[in-house]
């Protein structure tokens, strides 16, 4: 990751970090394998529950979580966040960089897991995890790093497809049990935090990209409180 992702904002940062990859190899070679695939995997627009739940905050240090080709990183750094995005996909984030650059935006990227990232803690006025591929793991690692980067008065948004965590295995391999959904990060939220929204509602769904066919959104939006 990024080393002065500690020292605060630089003045701008629209490149593709260049200091290597942290995480687990196969789990960037699937993904990275995923978006070679297409020459645009989603749809260049910000997720419409983040657009609903995060309009209203107070612009300020935020960490998109799975950031993918860039939109909603760019959609907050337009609105004045200062944005760090992280992602385990080397050719998303090459794209993202592009995309940043060709609009002007500083993003600082980091190329990484999110549980092998030692991002700072409590360092976040928002985390972002829209539909993340998070794996579940027996310690909660994955959930716990969420809540961990989240600084006091700021918001955890963890959005999902509604329905997929019910499913069982496909004949692709994917599990449902194997990752994280909301639920797991709300059972998860004690006396330190307030959860302001935990519901199911339709989605506002992009025309085109990966994933237009789902329907309705897990949303949970949590504030930490101390």
């Amino acid at each position: 990751m990024n080393d002065d992702i500690a020292a605060g904002p630089p003045a701008s940062d629209t490149s593709f970090p260049a200091d290597g990859y942290v995480g687990d190899p196969a789990v960037r070679a699937e993904w990275d394998d995923l978006y070679a695939d297409r020459q645009q995997l989603w749809s260049g627009r910000p997720n419409g529950a983040l657009v609903a739940e995060a309009a209203g905050l107070t612009p300020g240090r935020v960490l998109d979580v799975g950031c993918g080709e860039g939109a909603d990183a760019l959609w907050l750094a337009r609105l004045g966040w200062d944005v760090t995005a992280l992602e385990v996909s080397g050719v998303a984030l090459e794209r993202a960089a592009g995309h940043a650059r060709d609009a002007g935006l500083a993003v600082r990227w980091v190329h990484a897991s999110l549980t092998e990232a030692a991002l700072p803690p409590a360092s976040f006025d928002l985390v972002s995890a829209q539909y993340p591929a998070l794996l579940r793991t027996p310690d909660a690692a994955a959930e716990r790093a969420l809540l961990a980067a989240v600084v006091p008065g700021g918001v955890l948004l963890l959005v999902h497809h509604a329905g997929v965590h019910t499913r069982q295995e496909n004949e692709s391999g994917f599990d449902p049990a194997d990752y994280v959904w909301p639920s797991m990060v709300a059972a998860l939220l004690d006396e330190d935090w307030e959860v302001e929204v935990d519901e199911q509602r339709p989605r506002v769904a992009p025309d085109g990209g990966a994933g237009a066919h789902h329907t309705d959104d897990l949303v949970l939006r949590a504030r930490r409180l101390r």
